[in-house]
């Protein structure tokens, strides 16, 4: 199977920009960030460009500093015909019944051009924001209880029901099926890295979302995942030059003022989130993890500025690497957005493809 690529999905106000350091002063958690609002062209530019340079997917992130991802998926789905949307959701905020409902019109809506990336939740501060006041794990329960009902309206004809300790459905029933031409039901990305998330991936999800690491590191946790039938796909940001060096460069350009630094790495520290805190932990201990992977870019651009730095011949052999060990997915983000994934897509999947061929993988 070849290697799948996705995409993070650009905030309001991030197309337009052409260059890494204009990029990297969108704060998100501004008051007057652009981030806020819709942004249907800057977003079918994006899209349309995604298809273009062979990207699957693209994943919209949820959260209260954004507009809703189910909404924005629908829109921009209308505008394209190839591109996938893996669609952020908190499971505590939704009752699964009408959550379901509304996946399964989406599905209709856009061919079945949808996926889940089903998050327990954010920061305490956040959460009791949108009316959740349930612990770390707690959320975890709950995601579980969320899915096994959800599984069970895509699994049923007949009436669903369930009774536990956070969800309660009698003859639940929908008439409006997921409708996609290959499958019964959505993907389901299941991000974090505690014990509870991992749980959770293996239980309910088809694939474990986590943040990059090195392949030596990564490797035994992959084989754990594989013996149950699910697949690993990593998050990280790519910087891609015509050589290391210049890369290098590009990351440093990206370092924010002390001051806009203080700011984001405050907010950052207020998660709950153990994705986040290890990958703080690694931007303060390790820096470069190893020659082309860095962390020095998380405490200004939280978890998933996890970042592999080199050529585009560099980073084909290094995904490579990251295949014979038995990931199958990437999540990749990087600066400008726009410019960054054209890049990818041109000058290093081609590579890719070309090395997966040539190894036999």
């Amino acid at each position: 199977m070849s290697l799948r690529f996705h995409w993070m999905f650009p905030k309001g106000g991030e197309v337009g920009m052409s260059t890494a350091q204009e990029t990297s002063r969108v704060l998100t958690t501004r008051d007057t960030s652009p981030a806020a609002l819709p942004d249907m062209d800057g977003w079918v530019k994006f899209a349309r460009s995604a298809e273009e340079v062979g990207i699957e997917s693209v994943l919209l992130s949820f959260s209260r500093y954004e507009p809703d991802t189910i909404a924005i998926a629908c829109a921009v789905g209308q505008a394209t015909t190839k591109l996938k949307f893996i669609v952020a959701y908190r499971s505590g905020l939704m009752q699964p019944t009408t959550f379901v409902q509304q996946i399964n019109t989406l599905s209709g809506l856009i061919g079945g051009r949808v996926a889940l990336n089903i998050v327990a939740g954010s920061s305490t501060a956040e959460q009791r924001g949108y009316g959740d006041f349930l612990e770390h794990d707690q959320r975890y329960a709950r995601a579980e209880e969320f899915l096994t009902v959800c599984h069970s309206f895509w699994r049923n004809n007949g009436g669903v029901n369930f009774e536990g300790s956070y969800f309660r459905v009698e003859q639940g029933k929908l008439l409006t099926p997921f409708l996609a031409p290959d499958r019964s039901a959505p993907e389901i990305y299941v991000s974090g890295h505690s014990e509870a998330a991992q749980h959770l991936a293996i239980n309910r999800g088809s694939c474990w979302l986590r943040l990059i690491d090195t392949p030596e590191k990564l490797a035994p946790m992959v084989s754990r995942f594989h013996e149950r039938d699910v697949e690993v796909c990593l998050r990280l940001c790519v910087i891609c030059r015509p050589s290391r060096e210049e890369a290098i460069e590009a990351a440093a350009a990206l370092l924010p003022s002390e001051e806009i630094g203080r700011e984001e790495r405050n907010i950052l520290t207020q998660s709950d989130s153990q994705t986040l805190k290890q990958a703080l932990a690694s931007a303060d201990n390790v820096g470069w993890l190893n020659q082309n992977l860095t962390a020095g870019l998380v405490p200004y651009y939280g978890s998933s500025a996890m970042t592999l730095v080199g050529s585009p011949e560099e980073l084909a052999r290094i995904f490579l690497e990251y295949k014979r060990i038995g990931i199958t997915q990437f999540i990749i983000a990087g600066w400008p957005k726009l410019g960054e994934m054209i890049i990818f897509g041109r000058e290093v999947l081609p590579r890719i493809r070309d090395l997966e061929t040539k190894a036999g993988l």
